[in-house]
């Protein structure tokens, strides 16, 4: 018994301090041992390629007026920008906003039959080379589509993710400071996997593809932006990361917000293996295999179990009187005394926000179990309940 928690709490260390701590550093040193990227300059206006902006809406009139307006004010030639939306189950008054506007393409259909439906229907009148899909209640940097297109210029780029940005706030919850500061994080791990060589999975608040490379994702995919943009590397072509193109949106109004989006998204993540299985194959996908298996494989399956069996291990070893197990117990108990603590506070905005980092990260991972269950049960369908964004506090 002794041995096997010897070894369960090594390995399952291991496999925890790599995944949140370790792959961020090798991806780095591999990155830079590459060199500098070669900067991709801007296209002049006349070689600019037209370009398609598809936003998928659901109810989200509250935030279509502000999105339109946004989106026309894009630093891109109009001639060249064909911007359509689509409001398929909506049962607001979305169609009543957009018809206001008259320079923008409006599809409607009264039947709700998900995200990954609607983009699909309306990816059929589709005509530009490029097409770019954002979410209704982001905005975007003014030079955002220009520094997407420029990617393009490269033949093996299929696709370009922007970065996620959450609205920065000087006070916030848990949800607002612990999903800022992970997306920090994680926007740091996509620049390094694109100079490594390509992104492993697009965020569907921003990301572009090759409109000839879309591949129609099935009707039943839960995280559709992930799977696409995983295919399309898995042909053989690259996904380059953009980080001065960016979505910005509010962070989940509550952490028990945050938690339907993180439990969806884990759901969906094991629907997605199982159906990329094929590319951690090394000897054909090669380093694409490797970033794959470390920044997505392994936080989605053995991280979180690695958790709990490093403190059931480190437990029955310091209950034996050794004294580094009962050190490395101590400090696992005192992470999530900091992550209750989290728990207890998660509705006051503080500006410490790096207080609530254990809370954010325990419930992370817990979604994953969640999601796991989710996923066994097949309860998890494309008709998903949206997450309530916070707002901007007035002065």
């Amino acid at each position: 018994m002794d041995t096997l928690a010897f070894y369960l709490f090594w390995l399952g260390s291991a496999v925890v301090l790599y995944t949140y701590i370790g792959y961020g550093i090798v991806v780095y040193v591999l990155a830079r041992g590459k060199g500098k990227p070669t900067p991709i300059q801007p296209l002049p206006d006349a070689d600019l390629p037209e370009v398609t902006l598809l936003i998928a809406a659901y109810n989200e009139a509250p935030y279509l007026e502000t999105k339109v307006h946004n989106t026309l004010s894009l630093d891109y030639p109009a001639d060249k920008l064909i911007v359509k939306f689509v409001t398929d189950g909506s049962s607001d008054n979305s169609r009543e906003v957009l018809g206001k506007f008259h320079n923008i393409a409006v599809y409607h259909q009264p039947e709700r039959r998900g995200k990954i439906h609607a983009v699909n229907r309306v990816m059929k009148y589709v005509t530009t080379p490029l097409v770019i899909f954002c979410d209704a209640n982001t905005d975007l940097n003014d030079q955002a589509i220009r520094n997407i297109v420029r990617h393009y210029q490269s033949p093996d780029v299929g696709g370009v993710a922007g970065e996620k940005r959450i609205f920065k706030k000087a006070k916030d919850n848990a949800s607002g400071g612990g999903e800022g500061l992970y997306w920090k994080y994680e926007s740091f791990l996509k620049k390094k996997d694109s100079e490594l060589h390509s992104v492993v999975g697009a965020a569907g608040e921003l990301f572009s593809v090759r409109t000839a490379l879309y591949e129609t994702p099935p009707e039943n995919m839960i995280i559709e932006d992930f799977y696409l943009s995983m295919r399309i590397v898995g042909q053989g072509h690259r996904f380059i990361y953009e980080p001065e193109a960016y979505a910005t949106e509010m962070a989940s109004a509550s952490v028990e917000e945050e938690w339907k989006r993180k439990v969806r998204i884990s759901s969906g993540a094991f629907q997605a293996m199982g159906m990329l299985m094929y590319l951690l194959n090394p000897f054909r996908y090669g380093i694409v295999s490797f970033q794959y298996f470390s920044h997505r494989v392994l936080r989605w399956t053995l991280a979180p179990l690695s958790l709990v069996l490093v403190l059931a291990s480190s437990l029955y070893l310091a209950w034996q009187g050794l004294f580094l197990y009962q050190l490395a117990f101590a400090a696992q108990v005192f992470f999530y005394a900091i992550a209750f603590l989290g728990y207890l506070n998660r509705d006051k905005e503080i500006s410490i926000k790096g207080f609530f980092v254990p809370y954010y990260f325990s419930v992370m991972n817990l979604a994953v179990f969640a999601g796991l269950r989710r996923f066994m049960k097949g309860s998890q369908t494309v008709l998903w309940e949206k997450a309530k964004r916070s707002v901007v506090n007035e002065p």
